[in-house]
């Protein structure tokens, strides 16, 4: 039969179930109780169903992956677009992985959405993937394959990411991605952060500007709907200086636009500054200004509903970080037991830090280090080129790492591994 009000069953119809014959009103009540607590799990049912005929359908209001060199929008995800794709619901997207750990291993390989185009964090270096955010995807992958190499790197604008994560198609994302509370509760989860930025704003030199609030008036080139945008804005009524904001749709376009003279200033992360800074036809006609005008803590990020990939990602970017407090590097990843009963047990030689219950190999902070480094190391190779000190940074570690020969005194910290 079709019941067109859960909540008004004829006693014909209850009838017409023989156990049923003689019920009582309290029956009645059950019953109508019954399909009404029904009811919504059977219209649940049929929207997954409606949203997986979408994914399959390619409806191209869900986010595509483009291939590694396609363009790149460095910037941060448009809130309203955010705030669109909420809808989608990622309780339901992450339903279709359970076990990310061991998918990545029966497929062979990694899936991380990186950069391909900014100098430092994600670029190519004779047409190979390299760069800081590069290495912690290969650090992952040494640790879950064995295999730093075992990577697929894919590109994808901003304003695509979320739902991409959402989807459960990439399994972590590395590519100067702020962390933000939206994010966490609509995207997926974030681990360790592992670069403390912030945004700024860079100038012509020719212009005679030594900080941001000298520019009452200017034009800014910036990222169309992206927080980038969103700050700048915030900036500008704070200190009432009346800023213009030119838009373009991808951050590429903004820096061109620069160059080309249509803004005064261009805005993004200072990282991103000076990135793309030391890739200008004449980096020393420009100044960064040292005005630092929000938060951007860049943080690795893993789709909802794998408490235990979570953790794995988490531990990886731990297992760099004290490789470094510990004075090991890629050249003297350990081998033998040292009498340091925390060193011994991060490198798997003695003891344990819970390694084993993550579904990873007892000596995994061997792998990763021998691999790409510790997080000093990685450093050192793609950002400290860049101008980007670590000394006197928020990217030192903490100030009591037991190192005696490394930057100190920052906010690069992990829990311990133990």
């Amino acid at each position: 039969m079709v019941v067109t009000d859960p909540g008004a069953v004829s006693a014909a119809a209850l009838h017409a179930v023989p156990e049923l014959g003689r019920e009582t009103q309290d029956e009645k009540e059950l019953m109508r109780r019954m399909i009404a607590w029904t009811a919504p799990a059977l219209i649940g049912a049929l929207t997954l169903l409606a949203v997986s005929v979408v994914l399959a359908s390619g409806d191209d209001r869900l986010p595509t992956l483009t291939p590694v060199g396609a363009a790149l929008d460095t910037s941060s995800e448009a809130a309203g677009q955010r705030r669109a794709n909420h809808g989608v619901g990622f309780a339901a997207m992450s339903e279709q992985v359970k076990d990310r750990l061991d998918l990545v291993r029966r497929r062979g390989h990694l899936v991380c959405a990186t950069s391909d185009a900014i100098p430092g964090f994600g670029y190519l270096a004779d047409g190979a993937n390299a760069g800081f955010d590069v290495d912690l995807c290969r650090a992952v992958a040494a640790a879950a394959l064995g295999d730093p190499n075992a990577v697929e790197f894919r590109i994808s604008v901003p304003t695509g990411l979320g739902a991409a994560v959402r989807s459960g198609e990439i399994d972590m994302v590395a590519r100067i991605l702020t962390a933000t509370t939206t994010r966490e509760a609509e995207w997926g989860n974030f681990v360790h952060t592992m670069y403390y930025d912030g945004q700024g704003l860079i100038v012509r030199r020719s212009l005679g500007v030594a900080a941001a609030r000298e520019l009452a008036g200017a034009s800014v080139c910036v990222t169309e709907n992206t927080t980038t945008e969103l700050n700048l804005a915030d900036f500008s009524r704070l200190h009432r200086l009346d800023l213009r904001a030119v838009a373009f749709a991808k951050t590429s376009a903004a820096v061109d636009a620069y160059l080309d003279g249509q803004c005064d200033a261009f805005t993004t992360d200072h990282s991103g500054l000076h990135a793309y800074l030391s890739v200008f036809p004449d980096p020393s006609g420009h100044v960064v200004l040292p005005d630092v005008i929000s938060e951007e803590p860049l943080t690795p990020l893993v789709p909802h509903g794998d408490d235990r990939w979570y953790d794995i990602v988490k531990t990886v970017m731990a297992i760099l970080i004290y490789a470094e407090a510990y004075g090991v590097t890629s050249d003297s990843a350990l081998a033998q037991p040292t009498g340091d009963a925390r060193v011994d047990r991060l490198f798997g030689l003695a003891g344990s830090f819970g390694q084993e219950d993550l579904g990873l190999s007892r000596t995994v902070a061997q792998d990763v280090i021998r691999a790409v480094g510790n997080y000093g190391e990685i450093y050192d190779r793609h950002l400290a080129p860049l101008g980007l000190e670590r000394r006197g940074s928020r990217n030192a570690l903490w100030a009591g790492a037991p190192c005696s020969d490394c930057p100190r005194g920052g906010q690069v910290y992990a829990p311990p591994l133990r």
